[in-house]
């Protein structure tokens, strides 16, 4: 009983381990996870360098964080490490509270992805608004962009500004410095990647254009910055684990709370969406719940071993998709890959110009920035517009935090509006006698019984949701009735949800009723809303004998109180 409680907390490397690991797997997933790992190489720099680190510590993140996502991971073929979508998250905290800020978050964001899967929310993730996520990812696109001018046009900037209107006020001022020896490098780096992508798009791009960017630079002696020259050398190992940049000053808690969640938040949506994708192109299905729980551990795991944020890599997954796959070894495989490289070929890595980092995060910015489905929403409908321009905007100019927060709350506002929006409150007569204005003595109306409306009953249908958007609705009925009526019945069998701001408005309405000696008759309740209503003391309030499953009930008992 207890093993399958927690059942879908087992990885799936373990589940595929236990079923027999063939050695004709193993070779597939060999060949996977080192094409992996070569795509991953110059991107893990990359992201690194990008927020503000050096690119050991993209490597660290790599080879920790994306052995534990595939070995404790959901998925049988998900590729995690760090991304794209912390780099704008990650280069703020370092630039306001330094590395130590970042630990800080990246602890913070560990347990509350842990705390996630415990709790289950993992399927919650598809929730969050497509406008939003495209928002935001296309801004930190072009925040990413922005912040690889620097280094493209080999510009000296001691301190690049945080902001992104302050970034291209510091180019405009630093213009005169550029290096055109950089600008062409960067352009022809450029070049190199647009060729393989339109003519050998399976080639990895970002490796091959790092390695001859390099090997032009060496054998022409062009002189650009490298990692060596701007960060030093590379260590040749993984550094002892330590928490000793988890010091922080308690003044900063709230910052670093507000930055752990967002940055859970950003884990989650990309490691989610990723394993999504990979489902899709493969058939399977992945363990939302224990891929959050693998994602705290990974980052917790990194943050020790002096990394960054990571999370699951959907380029990096569609690759170890298509390169053969077949189960988690191949992320396994990929990381040990990385740490070979970092162990052996430290002083080679080294040599890398800067400026190919730039030309390969410019492209990674690009195919980010999802501008098609930007464009494509630009005609959804008028909500969902002001939520991708609002998130986009504040991306930009704002921060990420920000966007978020205000992204989030502004879909709910209009979500809220919308559903109120399928919520109304009519007469009985209107909705089967349009002609109907007013009672006469007997007033037919059309329903499956074919009842009558005696004098001095109301009869009003709640349709929709009754919740808190929506809970006003019965304010102001009594006040446009041309004459009072003795008996009010109000119909609820339409309404498929109802909250305590509902129960409350249907309370308020009760105590307007009882205030012109009119009795109020509640019919079409059943099942959960009659539950919730219990719950509320909503039935003892009116009377149980005021309370009726059906209309007909209703129209019986008030034809007695009426004789």
């Amino acid at each position: 009983m207890l093993f399958s409680k927690f059942h879908e907390f087992i990885p799936k490397s373990y589940l595929y381990l236990r079923k027999g690991y063939k050695f004709s797997i193993f070779k597939k997933d060999l060949l996977a996870g080192l094409t992996v790992g070569t795509v991953a190489l110059p991107l893990a720099m990359a992201f690194a360098i990008a927020s503000g680190v050096g690119p050991e510590r993209g490597l660290y993140t790599a080879i920790i964080a994306g052995f534990l996502i595939s070995a404790l991971g959901g998925s049988r073929i998900q590729v995690g490490g760090p991304t794209a979508s912390f780099v704008i998250i990650s280069y703020e905290i370092i630039q306001k509270m330094g590395y130590n800020g970042l630990c800080a978050s990246m602890v913070v964001a560990s347990v509350i992805l842990i705390f996630l899967g415990i709790l289950r929310v993992g399927s919650w993730i598809k929730y969050i608004p497509h406008p939003l996520v495209i928002g935001f990812t296309t801004g930190m696109s072009v925040v990413i962009f922005s912040m690889q001018i620097k280094d493209f046009f080999g510009l000296k900037i001691d301190h690049l500004p945080v902001n992104f209107t302050g970034k291209w006020l510091a180019y405009f001022d630093a213009f005169s410095s550029f290096n055109p020896i950089a600008l062409y490098t960067g352009i022809g780096a450029l070049s190199v990647i647009l060729l393989i992508r339109r003519f050998v798009p399976w080639f990895p791009w970002g490796v091959t254009v790092i390695v001859v960017t390099t090997i032009v630079c060496s054998l022409f002696n062009i002189r650009l910055e490298t990692i060596r020259s701007h960060f030093g050398e590379l260590s040749r190992s993984l550094p002892l684990p330590s928490v000793k940049h988890l010091l922080i000053q308690i003044g900063n808690f709230k910052e670093i709370l507000t930055n752990g969640i967002i940055i859970a938040f950003l884990a989650s949506v990309e490691s989610l969406l990723s394993a999504v994708v990979g489902d899709g192109m493969i058939g399977g299905k992945h363990r939302s719940n224990c891929e959050l729980v693998a994602l705290g551990i990974a980052n917790f795991g990194s943050f020790v071993f002096g990394g960054i944020p990571a999370s699951g890599a959907i380029a990096r997954t569609v690759v170890n998709i298509k390169t053969g796959a077949q189960t988690p070894m191949a992320g396994m495989v990929h990381a040990l890959f990385l740490a070979f490289i970092l162990y052996c070929l430290a002083p080679v890595v080294s040599k890398i110009p800067l400026v190919a980092f730039s030309a390969v995060m410019i492209m990674t910015s690009w195919n980010m920035s999802k501008i098609s489905h930007f464009i494509r929403l630009l005609r959804a409908p008028c909500g969902d517009r002001i939520v991708l321009l609002i998130t986009f905007i504040l991306t930009v100019f704002v921060d990420l935090t920000v966007a978020i927060s205000v992204g989030m709350i502004l879909a709910s506002f209009i979500f809220m509006k919308q559903m109120s929006q399928m919520s109304s409150v009519v007469p009985l007569s209107k909705i089967f006698h349009e002609n109907i204005v007013d009672f006469p003595e007997r007033c037919d109306y059309d329903d499956i019984s074919k009842k009558v409306i005696p004098c001095g009953v109301e009869v009003y249908e709640v349709q929709g949701p009754f919740f808190f958007g929506a809970a006003n609705m019965l304010r102001d009925i009594l006040n446009h009735l041309i004459a009072t009526p003795q008996i009010f019945i109000l119909r609820m069998r339409s309404i498929p949800m109802i909250d305590a701001s509902g129960m409350h408005g249907i309370e308020e309405f009760y105590d307007q009723c009882k205030k012109k000696n009119i009795i109020l008759f509640l019919s079409g309740i059943h099942g959960q809303t009659l539950i919730d209503l219990k719950k509320f003391g909503l039935v003892d309030i009116i009377g149980e004998e005021y309370i009726f499953q059906n209309i007909n009930d209703a129209l019986a008992k008030a034809r007695v109180i009426i004789k």
